[in-house]
């Protein structure tokens, strides 16, 4: 099977297995194929440190190659998602960089976007609760985001004096609520409702708090149930469409479907269609 980057792949040296990893900065459990990552400060709403960006740059990263984990979950502890950067551990010593050092930071956090889109694996965010700042763009990053009445999502960088071009927030945004919404929440620094966040497109839907993890669990199930190869591939190709014209993504398409019509899920698929039964996915 042919490689294709930020797609499960086959090739020698490129598999482990993620099910008994064991994180340092945050809450990491896995099982039938389903990894829930949960920010676990939540007397400080959960924020990150420089520390815990880079083990989630470098956990996402590692997914590429990950044969035992199908989906993903990225949720906070304690009814709140993630503030973002931590005041005193990350914004206090940011005032203290040079340029080179800020800029270092700034790419680390980009990169923590990045290997989230570069995964093969679909990520849904489970956000109650607090969002906002890096937090935000943790669940705009990912793929599916479930939300609550109650939580507050907020792009807040100009209120500390920042762009709101930040970790890809300008390029993500509009593509998600639109050019005219993602501008008035980046601009002015509000929070979005939940209700608001449901109606823009931002949340695909809302769920009581008390059963927010439990309904993210079992979408993030129905996903790893599914062809693991050819969601990667879908995933892939709904970011690299935004860079093409509409003939030049239907022949991208093209040649992708051509490849998941190779793999033996897509034979699986057909010969328990012919026998009446429901197909039993293994992503190969």
């Amino acid at each position: 099977m042919r490689y294709l980057a930020g797609v499960r792949h086959e090739l020698p040296g490129n598999r482990s297995l993620l099910a008994d990893y064991k994180s340092r900065h945050f809450n990491y459990e896995a099982g039938d194929k389903v990894a829930i990552i949960t920010l676990n400060r939540p007397d400080r709403k959960n924020p990150l440190t420089f520390d815990s960006y880079a083990e989630l740059r470098d956990l996402f990263r590692s997914m590429a190659g990950a044969e035992d984990i199908n989906s993903i979950v990225v949720t906070g502890a304690g009814g709140n998602f993630c503030s973002g950067g931590d005041v005193h551990e990350i914004i206090g010593p940011l005032t203290k960089l040079d340029m080179p050092g800020l800029l270092t930071f700034t790419r680390m956090t980009g990169d923590v976007v990045k290997a989230m889109r570069a995964c093969p694996q679909p990520v849904v965010a489970a956000v109650d609760g607090v969002c906002a700042g890096a937090g935000a763009l943790l669940a705009l990053a990912s793929d599916l985001r479930l939300g609550t009445a109650r939580s507050k999502t907020a792009f807040l960088f100009t209120r500390v004096g920042l762009a709101a071009c930040d970790m890809g927030a300008c390029a993500l945004l509009p593509r998600v609520i639109g050019q005219g919404r993602a501008a008035e929440l980046l601009y002015t620094g509000r929070s979005m409702s939940g209700e608001e966040g449901e109606r823009w497109g931002f949340f695909n839907r809302l769920c009581a708090p008390d059963s927010l993890l439990a309904e993210a669990r079992a979408l993030s199930a129905e996903l790893a149930a599914g062809p693991a190869f050819a969601h990667g591939m879908t995933k892939k190709m709904l970011q690299q469409e935004w860079n093409m014209g509409v003939d030049e993504a239907i022949e991208a398409e093209a040649q992708a479907q051509a490849i998941c019509m190779a793999t033996n899920d897509f034979h699986r698929a057909y010969h328990a269609f012919v026998a009446k039964q429901k197909p039993v996915f293994e992503g190969d």
